[in-house]
Parts: structure tokens; C-alpha cells; sequence
């Protein structure tokens, strides 16, 4: 868990200190684009992983920000009675190194996902005991996400 801790890049969450200031959506922009992405995210049977691409200045990362300001807020839904949360956010920054490299991206998201839910901390652990190689930020992404992230999320 320690050597985990190490190579996360506490900079790349979206409520980092080293993220300010933090942009947002301002009220009343964006309307249409943040429903369409919450009702993708309140829908069990659709892809709850989006992608926003798009080219420089076109606010991609205060969408991002402001979705995850708002999951971040959601505990309970009155009609379903289902908890939910934001269990991990990476924001790719150009100007910290680490957030602009991919080989951090799983180790961030699984320490979040196992801060989250304690009870995969010591899959993971092991994961990592066998393999520290997994938290070499040049080991192949793919191989990283099976270990690292697939597998504990489905133990959840």
C-alpha cells in the first residue's frame, strides 16, 4: 500500500490543491452536454466510462470538473435507494509531468478505488507483492488495468 501511495499523483484529482483554481461550468452553461452525461451515469445498462475529447480551450476540463463536483455530492437516489459516489477522477494536466503520463492513470485510479472500498486494499496489495513491476509507470497500461483495475472491481 505505501509503495501505491508513492507513485499516485495526488495532483491529478479533480479537488487537488495543485489544481486551482478549479474550473467549473458556470450556472446555466453547458446544460444540455452535463444532463446527457448524468443520465449516462444514472443508467446502470450504458458505458459508465466517457471519454470527453476535443481541442484545447473547449472546456473539456471544467465538464469534467463540474460532473465530478456533482457525483462527488450524490449518496442516495430517493427512487432507487442506490449509493453513489465519485470513486476516482485522473485530470491530464500539461503543466504537472506526471498528470501528462499515462502510466500513472491506473495506479491513481485503483488507490482511489481502494480508499474507497477498503475491503479490495489487500487484493491489491497482493497484486502489487507478486508483480511490483505493475507500478513501473512504463509497464504496458493494458497489463496495468487487468491487475491493477479490472480485477479488483470485480470482486466488488
Amino acid at each position: 500500500w505505501v509503495r501505491l501511495a508513492q507513485v499516485t499523483v495526488k495532483g491529478a484529482q479533480y479537488n487537488s490543491c495543485e489544481y486551482q483554481p478549479h474550473l467549473k461550468c458556470l450556472d446555466g452553461t453547458q446544460v444540455e452536454l452535463l444532463k446527457y452525461i448524468h443520465t449516462l451515469l444514472d443508467d446502470p445498462e450504458k458505458n459508465q466510462l466517457i471519454w470527453l475529447h476535443g481541442t484545447a480551450g473547449v472546456r473539456k476540463s471544467a465538464i469534467a470538473f463540474t460532473v465530478a463536483e456533482n457525483m462527488r455530492g450524490l449518496k442516495v437516489t430517493e427512487e432507487t435507494n442506490v449509493k453513489k459516489w465519485l470513486v476516482g477522477t485522473f485530470f491530464f494536466l500539461h503543466k504537472h509531468t506526471k498528470c501528462c503520463t499515462a502510466g500513472y492513470f491506473f495506479t491513481m485510479l485503483v488507490y482511489q478505488l481502494a480508499t474507497n472500498f477498503p475491503s479490495i486494499q489487500q487484493d491489491v496489495n497482493r497484486v502489487i507483492h507478486n508483480n511490483p513491476a505493475l507500478l513501473d509507470t512504463d509497464m504496458p497500461l493494458c497489463d496495468q488495468m487487468e491487475a491493477l483495475f479490472l480485477q479488483p472491481l470485480q470482486k466488488l
